[in-house]
């Protein structure tokens, strides 16, 4: 039995996604009272991937009684050919396969780096009130005059009920810390924003399902 698992990455979870199928699969064939089959993995990912740490893993099912064979590891883009027809019983992958359904237009253009975007993931943070207070405080450059929580869906709400207002307000707030990481990309930003909420009129309902408040700190120099 032949399995793939697509965006397998690095790290101790590797191989975490392959050995909970293929214990499924020895479960599946121990109440059924059936011998298990031997279960080929292979491993895919970008060439980027870090395969080293990756193929120090794979000692652990290799001495293991259960009968699986890790027959490889297959770099390369899951967009192009890997492997032959009809060779894989079973793909899985915890959250690249998606994409195959429809590649998002910006991302088949390449204006926006794909593999950049969970990066940024990775540094941006929405501080709490409490925790901010702390970091000032603990940096000592200033002081803190007033802090207050905004709730930018009362008094802003009306100013910023269009698609076109409120990707002008993303841009304001955001466009330092976008272009510090992915470069000059804010103006396709902006359109390409702007237009997916103008098309699908899903803006409101956005807001909603992610709330959110503003903290305005007032600082003096300490």
């Amino acid at each position: 039995m032949m399995i793939v698992d697509l965006g397998c990455s690095t790290g101790p979870n590797a191989l975490a996604l392959v050995s909970i199928t293929v214990e499924a699969i020895h479960a599946n064939c121990l109440q059924f009272q059936q011998p298990p089959p031997e279960v080929c993995v292979l491993l895919n990912d970008l060439p980027e991937n870090d395969f080293n740490t990756v193929v120090k893993s794979l000692v652990t099912p290799r001495q293991s009684s259960d009968p699986v064979a890790v027959t490889g590891i297959t770099p390369g883009s899951f967009y192009e050919r890997l492997f032959t027809s009809e060779s894989l019983h079973l793909v899985c992958s915890s959250n690249s396969l998606h994409w195959l359904s429809k590649a998002p237009e910006d991302l088949t253009k390449n204006l926006i780096p794909a593999y950049d975007i969970d990066e940024h993931s990775r540094h941006e943070r929405l501080f709490p009130c409490k925790e901010l207070r702390e970091i000032i405080q603990e940096e000592g450059s200033f002081s803190i005059r007033e802090m207050r929580a905004h709730d930018p869906r009362t008094d802003m709400n009306n100013a910023l009920s269009t698609p076109g207002r409120f990707t002008r307000f993303l841009r304001a707030l955001f466009e330092p810390v976008l272009v510090q990481h992915f470069g000059d990309v804010m103006d396709e930003f902006v359109k390409t924003t702007e237009r997916r909420w103008v098309l699908e009129g899903s803006l409101q309902e956005e807001r909603a399902r992610c709330p959110y408040a503003m903290l305005v700190v007032s600082l003096a120099k300490a």
